[in-house]
């Protein structure tokens, strides 16, 4: 296929999904819609984990920490002055006069400033963290992470000026919508899949498969780790601000072992080092959890579709430890080639 029937394949990919969110948005579903707002935000949450974990093997339990970081942040940034002062009457003056609640028309601007914001911050955060842990490998990184996790769980219960503590943080304007939600894991998918076929992308397969042959190479090893991880703190960070202004109320006990263990099944399931991996596996779990969900309903058998999902992420396991898609990639340009129609081939007469 010509350059330009690839950019026309993919733009008409665009089309059909744009088109598919018009009609649902337009369609009043809200149950859809929350159920496709969810699948975004998981899809945004398994990307940014497999920049981390599966491009570089280097295991973290703590990126839903970073998820909590930014729906907080982005949560006190957007809250109006007036909510503000009776909710959060303790903030420091430098913040409590801050309030990105503003709108240019029908756009929240303010609501993407906070949401830009809290991941950049995040994003400091994650670099100090990362130039300590990124050093280790193995179950020695997945414990540390583990522990960031914890640490930002206990900040988060004892900084009670700025979260409320253990109480439910509320009032959240429900900016996110499935536009919002979609693009920014449009973008969290694209910038993923450059990311992959970058020289950095290179460095950090190359160094997961085996980092003693990659030194001996001159392969860098701490740069595209830090890299991952920073960048996979980034979109966490948004998938909690897209939360946070979904749900619009919530609390530390949210982010915490249940989320993160849901993240790291469809990663696995999905195929750890692949993106479209990170899509199937998300897609995946969420239709089978919201079939498994009615079925509880219907026979009252509460818990079934938790233990259903360990039995499926066990079985996974133990036959097919790479995944669906391992470290595979669907081809979009590929699967189109293959079905569009070839030249014939015309008969010239050779010259006299």
């Amino acid at each position: 296929m010509t350059g330009r029937s690839l950019v026309a394949a993919r733009l008409a990919g665009i089309v059909v999904l744009s088109a598919g969110l018009a009609l649902l948005d337009a369609s009043g579903q809200a149950f859809w819609q929350g159920l496709v707002i969810n699948l975004a935000i998981f899809l945004i949450l398994v990307v940014a984990l497999n920049l981390s974990s599966g491009f570089t093997g280097v295991f973290s339990l703590g990126h839903i920490g970073f998820m909590a970081l930014g729906a907080y942040i982005s949560a006190i940034l957007t809250l109006p002055l007036r909510e503000k002062g009776d909710f959060l009457p303790n903030l420091p003056s430098w913040l409590a006069g801050v309030h990105l609640d503003q709108r240019v028309g029908v756009l929240p601007l303010g609501f993407f400033l906070a949401t830009i914001i809290a991941a950049v911050l995040v994003s400091g955060i994650a670099w100090v963290v990362g130039r300590v842990l990124m050093r280790l490998s193995g179950h020695f990184v997945a414990v540390a992470t583990l522990g960031f996790l914890v640490i930002v769980r206990v900040v988060l219960f004892n900084a009670d000026a700025f979260t409320r503590g253990s109480r439910t943080f509320s009032n959240v304007t429900p900016y996110t919508n499935l536009w919002w939600a979609w693009s920014w894991a449009l973008l969290a998918i694209y910038v993923a899949w450059r990311l992959k076929r970058s020289p950095y992308g290179r460095d950090m397969l190359a160094q997961r498969e085996d980092r003693v042959a990659a030194q001996a190479v001159g392969i860098r090893v701490m740069e595209p780790r830090l890299l991952a991880f920073v960048v996979g703190a980034f979109f966490s960070a948004v998938a909690g601000s897209i939360y946070a202004h979904f749900v619009t109320s919530f609390s530390p006990t949210v982010f915490y072992f249940d989320l993160t263990f849901r993240v790291i099944t469809m990663l696995v399931i999905g195929g750890m080092g692949s993106v479209s991996g990170s899509v199937i596996g998300a897609v995946l779990i969420i239709v089978v959890t919201e079939g498994l969900r009615r079925i509880e309903d219907a026979t009252l058998l509460y818990g079934l579709s938790q233990i259903i999902l360990a039995v499926i992420f066990l079985l996974i396991i133990v036959f097919r430890r790479e995944g669906l898609l391992g470290q595979r990639e669907l081809s979009l340009d590929r699967w189109i080639a293959r079905r569009a129609p070839r030249p014939v081939e015309q008969n010239v007469p050779p010259p006299a």
